[in-house]
């Protein structure tokens, strides 16, 4: 049966681990075939057959292997996902260590280790808050100091506005952060340049992770959540921090919310398309009113409003968990909820501009942005988002213990345009966004 993100995100865990499987079940003497039954995954089948959840891969390798000489076996594309009534196949305990060590070398092959012999200049189109751009950048220049990184930051719908206007003499040669929504529009535009990353075999889910034509690949994960001032909780016991979306609406919000514009902000974005996948259409957009008329004032930032509600300019604030989480351990009086009744999720990506003046370059960035070292550099600079890469360990696993919904990318990205426009023109403008 199909099971969520999280499931492959915990299970997943540093790669090194794989190799010091110790196996707690009993010694398989023989490999068999294996039903999938309702309630099942890979990482329970591998806790039960070798005793740790994290020997999931020989299962879904062997089955594949199994599946191009006998048909009746299951195709697994994305190892998060498999069916009830498929026919999978357990090796046996010899045939899994062997897989583990295939899995493992592949892996180590597909690293980053720098060089200072190369030498230009990289234009890099960064999306994220502005000190993982500095950190991100500074560590790059770590490994590849003869590389002169020029950068700007700008928000998600800024960026893609940017690489829309400059189509014709692209000013920027690979595109880091923000989500994958703006990616997926911007790669049917034909703004991206598909690229086959070495390192792409770190995703820990390709089918989710990247696009089909490697236009794009999938660098982090953050979900969206509810930060509420905790000090006006304290002033106002008889109101509480929302836990489903319905609770914005309540009369005690009015004029205490702040939340970006989805025509700038991919968080913001996230949010609306959210909401556009739990609600029939027009039941959506009728949400969307009224969670407006609560709406103190829209920002240009999807990040922003953590830092405006736990300054006490508001009482609640749409955020992605990561920069509410940011923002508590800078000391801001910030309460994190999320909706119980499902929230949206983004997958942040990167990806080499089309007619990148520095293309070679450009692919050095994205190869290493899909590296363990690369990804787990987040905290250092103050970022909290899940790695998609297996080997890097999520710094706050708690923020995907959460209930996600089944988040369209592709609805999402290839609509964004219109969706932006009808929000604009129906719900708010985006004149006078707060800075």
């Amino acid at each position: 049966m199909k099971r969520g993100l999280t499931i492959v995100c915990l299970v997943t865990l540093l790669l090194a681990t794989l190799l010091g499987v110790a196996y707690a079940a009993p010694p398989q003497q023989e490999g068999q075939e294996y039903v999938v039954q309702a309630d099942d995954w890979l990482s329970k089948l591998a806790e039960k057959n070798y005793g740790d959840v994290l020997a999931w891969p020989v299962i879904w390798k062997a089955t594949s292997a199994k599946a191009e000489e006998d048909s009746s076996f299951a195709t697994i594309p994305d190892p998060n996902v498999i069916e009830v009534g498929w026919k999978l196949w357990i090796p046996d305990e010899t045939e899994a260590a062997m897989l583990l060590e295939e899995f493992a070398a592949e892996r180590a092959e597909a690293s980053t280790v720098g060089s200072a012999d190369i030498t230009g200049e990289l234009n890099l189109l960064c999306v994220v808050e502005l000190d993982w751009c500095e950190g991100q950048v500074a560590e790059f220049n770590k490994l590849y100091p003869g590389i002169v990184v020029n950068w700007a930051r700008l928000s998600s719908g800024e960026s893609l506005t940017r690489l829309r206007n400059e189509a014709a003499n692209p000013q920027f040669d690979v595109w880091w952060g923000g989500p994958v929504d703006s990616y997926i529009a911007a790669a049917q535009e034909g703004l991206l340049e598909p690229y086959e990353s070495p390192n792409a075999v770190n995703l820990r889910d390709p089918n989710l992770m990247k696009a089909e034509d490697n236009s794009w690949f999938g660098i982090y994960i953050g979900t969206l959540g509810f930060a509420t001032n905790s000090n006006y909780l304290a002033e106002h016991p008889e109101v509480s921090a929302p836990t489903s979306w319905d609770d914005l609406l309540k009369p005690e919000w009015e004029g205490q919310i702040l939340v970006a514009h989805p025509s700038s902000s991919g968080t913001s974005y996230t949010a609306l398309c959210t909401i556009l996948q739990m609600r029939d259409e027009e039941a959506a957009w009728q949400y969307e009113r009224a969670l407006a008329n609560n709406v103190l004032q829209f920002t240009k930032s999807g990040s922003a409003p953590a830092r405006f509600v736990g300054a006490g300019e508001a009482a609640v604030g749409i955020v992605f968990s990561h920069d509410i989480v940011k923002q508590i351990g800078a000391g801001l009086p910030l309460t994190l909820t999320f909706p119980q009744d499902g929230t949206g999720y983004e997958i942040g990506g990167t990806a080499v501009v089309k007619g990148a003046k520095h293309p070679e370059l450009a692919k050095l960035w994205v190869d290493w942005a899909l590296t363990p070292g690369a990804q787990e550099l987040g905290p250092k600079y103050n970022a909290f988002q899940a790695p998609t890469v297996i080997g890097a360990e999520a710094s706050r696993p708690e923020l995907l213990e959460v209930n996600l919904i089944n988040y369209d990318f592709d609805y999402c990205g290839s609509n964004k345009k219109a969706l932006v426009d009808r929000f604009t023109n129906e719900i708010a403008n985006a004149d006078s966004l707060k800075e």
